[in-house]
């Protein structure tokens, strides 16, 4: 509540039993979080800073590499929902493309994004998560 507050961000809570509210955070959940590492309950310290590197190669990953299209427009006819999606593109590119955002950030992310080998940052995240199976004792996830 404290940060929110601090960066002027509205904080909000879903309502009790609507399992819906939250439904693009859970989408992301499931694609990204729950594809990599599962549901098991991690509680080691080394577990930590594993999940810690995964994250972190993922999230360059996930929004420099992976593109994904946003719902453009809904449509019902004859009972049957249209969805219209836009080009799929990665967050990083629509940050690129949009006005909103301030030229220092975008140069930035550019040198963030000429400094990634998405090959590399592949293999490092499926050798992280190599280690977190043989940790847990799983066969894969």
């Amino acid at each position: 509540m404290r940060y929110c507050q601090q960066h002027k961000i509205t904080f909000t809570r879903c309502r009790p039993y609507q399992k819906n509210d939250q439904a693009h955070i859970e989408q992301k959940n499931w694609s990204v979080v729950r594809k990599a590492v599962g549901y098991d309950r991690f509680e080691s310290q080394e577990m930590l800073e594993l999940l810690r590197a995964l994250y972190e190669d993922m999230h360059l990953f996930v929004n420099f590499f992976q593109p994904v299209m946003k719902l453009v427009g809904k449509s019902v006819v004859d009972h049957k929902t249209h969805r219209v999606h836009d080009r799929a593109k990665t967050p990083y590119q629509r940050v690129l493309d949009s006005d909103q955002v301030d030229p220092a950030i975008k140069e930035r992310l550019m040198n963030i994004y000429y400094s990634l080998n998405p090959v590399q940052l592949w293999k490092s995240i499926q050798a992280i998560r190599a280690r977190i199976l043989k940790i847990d004792g799983l066969g894969s996830f």
